[in-house]
This record gives structure tokens, C-alpha cells and sequence, in this order.
């Protein structure tokens, strides 16, 4: 007779196996929304850049942002920049592992919150989002950080998340740390998309090639190149080539294997 804990880990390694499988960030995301759902956390709010500033948190421009709240709540708490002021988005962009959101009460308890984060506070009330954990995710440059915040269905206590978090939390953040490597190991769209043609002509420039000799590889007059690395840089929105090669590979939108690639 299987038991419980021989179900999870049966679970959770399909789980793992269809993330494996997956090759867009899109597919990734609905398979952990509904696993993390079977957890109790039905709302989920994943950022990640490779753009992060010392001591400060990046601009929604340069990150990767999915998220399955209620839509007035986005626009509130992302759009509106609420979320600079989140007292979890604060911790989980400094550190690394799983956090319970009673941080916040005690924070409250302890030395009161300022008004930018009574604000987060009463949105968070407003929309439900009032008890769950947050994982900051460990990262290899000190450029990049994402963090994930895990909240609790409606009706769930702070108390209650903690007895499933006391029996689950294990392997709810080995999941979700799984997920992270995943979806940032994928390519991903910003507001605007190279061409294949403007990334190829990248490519080349990160193999070392001169504008005349991308011209001869791809069959295309000198200005031409140039016109199509011009457009690759107003796209990323860098100054010079040399940049648009870094921001293109952090986004891991060249040298792209051709399944993977968005267009």
C-alpha cells in the first residue's frame, strides 16, 4: 500500500518531469500554478532580472514577471510600483530560501510600517493576499535575483499555512527552485522582439565577426547589417551593439537551439 509520503514524492517528481519536458516559460508556468495550487497557494507573484542594481531593486522593464492574481491587484501592486515598498518583496530580494509572511506582523508589532507599506498592506487586505511565503531564489551573478511569493487561498490563516508549510515546506521549495532554473534558463519576451535576422547578425557579432564579414555570411550589403543591428539595439534598448549582444544572451534570445527559439 503506497503511503502519503510515497504519493508526494511520486507527485512531485512527475511534476518535475513535465517542467523538464516543457519548452516555454508559458507551459512551465501553468504546471506550477496548478501544483502549487494542490498546496494550498493558489496565487503566485514570480519576478525575476538579471538587471538588478546594488542595494536596490531592478525597474518591471528589465525583469521577467508572471503572475496568476486578479488583475486590479497587478496593476495596483506591479504597474503601480506598490511592490518597491512590500516588505517580503524586500526580503526575498536579499535573501535566499523560504520566508512565512508572519515576518510582516511581527515587523508591524515591532517597530510599526511606514506609509508606502501601510499601502501594500491595505491592498494586500483588499484582494486577500494575507497569508503565505515568500522564496528568494540563489543566484550565480550578483546582477540576478528572483524571488517568488506564495499566496494562500481564500479562508487559510497565517496559522494554517504554517502546518502546511511544517509538513510540505521542504518540497514546495525544492519545486519552486526547480521552476526558477527552468523558466531562466528559457528565452523570454520583452515589450518588443528581435527578428531573425537582427539575431543572427548578433551572433555573429558575439563570434567576433566585422560588419563586412556578417554581410558576406548572410548575403547582405554592409548597410544593411548595420540597419539590422541599429533596430537590435533600439528593441533592447541599448547604446551600442556590444550591449545589445549581453542583453540579448541574458535573455537568452541568441545561440538559441532552433525548438526553443520565440520567432
Amino acid at each position: 500500500m503506497t503511503n502519503r509520503a510515497e504519493l508526494s514524492v511520486e507527485t512531485g517528481i512527475d511534476y518535475l518531469d513535465q517542467v523538464l519536458r516543457a519548452s516555454t516559460i508559458e507551459e512551465i508556468w501553468g504546471l506550477h500554478t496548478a501544483k502549487m495550487a494542490s498546496y494550498g497557494f493558489d496565487r503566485l507573484l514570480y519576478a525575476f532580472t538579471r538587471f538588478k542594481p546594488p542595494n536596490a531593486l531592478g525597474s518591471v522593464d528589465d525583469s521577467l514577471i508572471l503572475t496568476n492574481h486578479h488583475a486590479d491587484y497587478v496593476k495596483e501592486y506591479v504597474n503601480g510600483e506598490l511592490y518597491r515598498a512590500a516588505p517580503m518583496v524586500r526580503w526575498a530580494a536579499n535573501h535566499v530560501g523560504a520566508q512565512s509572511w508572519c515576518l510582516v506582523q511581527e515587523r508591524m508589532r515591532a517597530a510599526g510600517v511606514t506609509s508606502d507599506e501601510g499601502r501594500v498592506i491595505e491592498l494586500n487586505r483588499k484582494f486577500g493576499v494575507v497569508a503565505g511565503y515568500s522564496i528568494g531564489f540563489r543566484e550565480v551573478s550578483v546582477r540576478a535575483k528572483g524571488g517568488i511569493g506564495l499566496c494562500a487561498r481564500a479562508g487559510l490563516s497565517q496559522a494554517e499555512v504554517e502546518d502546511i508549510w511544517a509538513e510540505n515546506g521542504r518540497e514546495i521549495t525544492v519545486l519552486n527552485n526547480v521552476c526558477h532554473l527552468r523558466i531562466s534558463a528559457l528565452p523570454y519576451l520583452s515589450r518588443k522582439t528581435l527578428t531573425a535576422r537582427q539575431r543572427e547578425a548578433l551572433e555573429w557579432v558575439g563570434d567576433g565577426k566585422t560588419t563586412q564579414d556578417i554581410a558576406i555570411i548572410m548575403g547582405l550589403t554592409p548597410a544593411t547589417i548595420e540597419k539590422h543591428l541599429r533596430l537590435a539595439r533600439e528593441v533592447l534598448d541599448v547604446e551600442t551593439t556590444a550591449q545589445a549582444v549581453l542583453m540579448a544572451s541574458f535573455r537568452n534570445q541568441i545561440f538559441v537551439v532552433p525548438e526553443l527559439r520565440l520567432a
